[in-house]
């Protein structure tokens, strides 16, 4: 059968193509096909309807209309693999940066001339294993709320870099969860405090350069306007006692028990003014919803995450930890090799049981209601 196939488009794609579209040979077509037809159960249906031009082209026995068709239809699933189905970047809050890749028509007709249609393909589509889970419940899921929902969160890990790192953070702020990879391999969870829907956590990668403990606090200036200018002013007492000072015109928390940085903070310089960082109102971890900060990452257990960071070196343990923090003098570990952290929003991701979890959309981000069938069809991300 699949010989036959290839005989039929030789016969049919002698011509050289037209100027500035690269000639496909049948092979090639071939695998297009296969490749459009796959994609829509990881929802790009609209890129996978352009096998349907593909095969119009072919019944009309014209290898330059083919060669444009092919062509037209390969650009349009690259861009799809690389940012989702009806856009052609990510949406203004997620700033989370993908690697420079080449534009997509110059790479379409460079991977037809090399003869690697397949390996552009491959490359373009996530690998982590959460994409693809994501990806196989998509195909059986039925429920088109659940679906729309599932399609949403696919097309943001295409919005992620391909090679996250051999180690990293990822933070999910809609799951209120902070998690550790190893090789693509999860290693511990934490829950994690988030930022209001007034003051969201901002969606962004940074490096983490080591941990600091028993940290002073760096109070940003909208909180100082908010609250603790007018405290240190007019009951410069009370907030002696919670441990705030001005030095050099800065406003600033000396550690310790109040401290709202808590006994530790990732070293994680990035243009936010974010941080993953410990924190006093431990009671907090117990509601569903935890959405309660001015944007940074409150961590539940946040002495674990730092053990956890640390002991990769030489001599690190918990207990270690444990006396570094007890000593109650401010120091900074720098980390032997920084690791990637990456603030995320996924409102659907797979559990630890084979199925899907889905969290609370709290920033309001996942597709808005759309008439079915059309290509904006659950496109319309906010």
């Amino acid at each position: 059968m699949k010989r036959t196939f290839l005989l039929l488009l030789a016969l049919l794609l002698p011509a050289a193509a037209a100027a500035g579209t690269p000639h496909w040979n049948g092979e090639q077509v071939r695998q297009l096909l296969g490749r459009l037809q796959s994609s829509g159960s990881e929802g790009l249906e609209p890129a996978a309807r352009e096998a349907g031009k593909v095969r119009a082209a072919l019944a009309q026995h014209d290898s330059g209309l083919v060669d444009q068709a092919a062509t037209a239809a390969a650009v349009r699933l690259l861009k799809a693999h690389r940012t989702g189905c009806c856009q052609d970047e990510a949406p203004a809050y997620w700033r989370i940066g993908q690697e420079k890749r080449q534009d997509a028509e110059a790479a379409v007709a460079d991977a037809v001339g090399r003869g690697e249609i397949d390996a552009l393909f491959a490359e373009a589509r996530p690998i982590h294993p959460d994409y693809l889970a994501l990806a196989r419940a998509y195909a059986s899921e039925t429920d088109p709320d659940r679906r729309a929902a599932i399609a949403a969160n696919l097309d943001r890990w295409r919005w992620m870099p391909r090679a996250l790192g051999a180690r990293y953070l990822v933070v999910n702020a809609a799951a209120f969860e902070a998690t550790l990879w190893q090789n693509n391999q999860r290693l511990g969870r934490w829950q994690v405090i988030v930022g209001k829907t007034k003051t969201p956590t901002p969606v962004f990668a940074a490096q983490v350069t080591g941990v600091t403990f028993n940290p002073w606090w760096e109070i940003p200036e909208s909180i100082v306007a908010e609250s603790v200018g007018k405290l240190v002013r007019t009951r410069p007492a009370e907030a002696a006692r919670r441990g705030y000072v001005v030095q050099d015109g800065r406003y600033r928390q000396r550690p310790g028990p109040q401290n709202a940085l808590g006994r530790m903070k990732l070293v994680m310089p990035n243009p936010y003014s974010i941080y993953l960082h410990d924190t006093p109102a431990q009671s907090l971890f117990e509601r569903d919803v935890r959405a309660f900060s001015h944007g940074c990452v409150r961590v539940g257990d946040a002495l674990g995450l730092a053990t956890a960071l640390l002991e990769a070196q030489s001599d690190w343990n918990r207990k270690k930890v444990d006396a570094l923090v007890a000593a109650g003098h401010t120091l900074t570990v720098p980390l032997d090799r920084q690791i990637p952290v990456y603030v995320t929003y996924f409102t659907a991701e797979p559990d630890d049981l084979g199925g899907i979890r889905f969290f609370p959309d709290i920033y309001g981000r996942d597709p808005r209601p759309v008439k079915a069938g059309s290509d904006e069809d659950r496109c319309a991300l906010q």
